[in-house]
């Protein structure tokens, strides 16, 4: 039996390289000259910090962001914005959250599509992924492109292929 794994993973290390971009942009930048707008990143809770004084600041910085996750290839997708809050300084604080793994509900919904497409594979929910087998890697690979074109909220890979 043939097998492959849908999962949602993220490079950590090409969302460092994005940050430091959005980094370097905020610092060249004329309108943000003489602003204290701050990007970090923290690695063991996935999230990146966002600190500006305006709204408008927090915009442009939101925008840099996704532009830069686009360059270094990593899907919009695969960040989730918070509501912006107010820091005791009278600046802006927003929480971006690195959303990895496939939460029970879109697994659910992988599964479904894979089973309504007739084609004569198996998906199963695993942890935070789904396994799909079946018996030809031509099926597989069908289920591979049916799932690129669909219509679901993360971005989706595929690993651990097997014949």
């Amino acid at each position: 039996m043939a097998s492959f794994d849908v999962v949602n993973e993220i490079d950590l290390q090409e969302v460092d390289n994005a940050i430091n971009n959005t980094q370097k942009e905020i610092s060249t930048r004329y309108d943000f000259r003489d602003s204290k707008a701050e990007v970090e990143f923290n690695r063991k809770t996935k999230s990146i910090t966002v600190n500006c004084e305006d709204s408008m600041k927090l915009k442009a910085v939101r925008e840099m962001l996704i532009s830069n996750f686009i360059k270094r290839k990593l899907d919009p997708k695969s960040i989730e914005f918070e509501e912006a809050e107010g820091t005791s300084h009278g600046g802006l604080k927003q929480i971006v959250v690195l959303k990895e793994g496939i939460d029970r509900d879109n697994a659910k919904k992988i599964v479904k599509k894979i089973k309504d497409s007739k084609i004569k594979v198996q998906g199963a929910i695993h942890d935070d992924k789904v396994r799909v087998t079946g018996k030809k890697i031509d099926d597989l690979q069908e289920v591979m492109s049916m799932l690129k074109g669909a219509d679901i909220d993360l971005p989706l890979q595929f690993n651990n292929m097997k014949s």
